[in-house]
């Protein structure tokens, strides 16, 4: 079973320092261990980092993260290896997301690389982005581990690419045949991908969608109804209010009377 750390993200991270670690060269083994920060380590090479009474095998491409005040061995297997690294405190305590204390980063390992190499290059000029960078990073890694969690090991690709085809043309015309050519599947197999990973049919994926974007829209927004209702691709007002009254409970102008209140 994989060792599992949780990290709140609902505030963006105070980064210490981050940089290039270069280690190996003082000998095969290291000890130590940061009080107070947690440590963010992508690597480039092979070893071992043991902590907690578990070990965990590095490869490049893996990522880990240790909590603060947390005792790290590290094996290494080369005189010299290299890992991108960031030290950093997470300031909230709110909801908490469990994430593998080591997992690999697979096909996400370049977009992480990239955003850790911006979250180094910023930080001697701009620490706001340098920390914009690293939460970015933070988040990624959640959904590293969602996907290792999922029991077919990631959701499918052409699930996630109906999910970015519907979220992008909201405000458009969509039916189920066009949302399966975008995800490159059958109108058939797009229809049984929905029901197994969210339990909706496409149509029902695409109204709930709809109404959250319309929720958002009349409570933090002045728009007009009618203006919202286009802008979450239901422009007759009529529909608009009976699907508005079947996926958010109320009426368009009951669900912002409500927020005001």
């Amino acid at each position: 079973m994989p060792t599992f750390v949780e990290l709140p993200l609902e505030l963006p991270p105070d980064l210490v320092h981050a940089g290039v670690g270069v280690h190996g060269s003082a000998g095969p083994h290291e000890v130590f261990r940061l009080p107070h920060l947690w440590q963010l380590h992508l690597y480039g090479y092979s070893g071992t980092l043991e902590f907690g009474g578990a070990r965990h095998p590095i490869r490049p491409g893996h990522l880990s993260l240790v909590p603060p005040g947390t005792e790290v061995h590290f094996h290494y297997d080369a005189p010299r290896c290299e890992h991108l690294y960031a030290h950093f405190r997470l300031p909230g305590d709110g909801e908490r997301h469990p994430v593998p204390a080591m997992q690999d980063a697979g096909a996400e390992a370049g977009v992480l690389s990239a955003l850790l190499r911006q979250t180094i290059a910023a930080c001697a000029q701009s620490p706001a982005r340098a920390s914009a960078e690293l939460w970015t990073a933070l988040w990624r890694t959640t959904g590293l581990a969602d996907a290792a969690e999922t029991p077919s090991g990631s959701r499918h690709p052409a699930l996630r690419a109906a999910m970015a085809h519907i979220e992008e043309h909201l405000a458009d015309s969509l039916n189920v045949p066009g949302i399966a050519r975008a995800a490159g599947v059958s109108h058939t197999h797009l229809t049984r991908l929905f029901r197994e990973e969210t339990g909706r049919t496409v149509v029902g994926y695409v109204r709930r969608r709809r109404m959250e974007r319309a929720r958002h829209l009349l409570i933090a927004s002045t728009l007009a109804i009618p203006a919202v209702a286009a802008t979450v691709g239901i422009p007759d007002l009529q529909a608009f209010n009976k699907t508005c009254r079947k996926e958010l409970g109320a009426s368009p102008r009951a669900v912002r009377q409500a927020a005001g209140a």
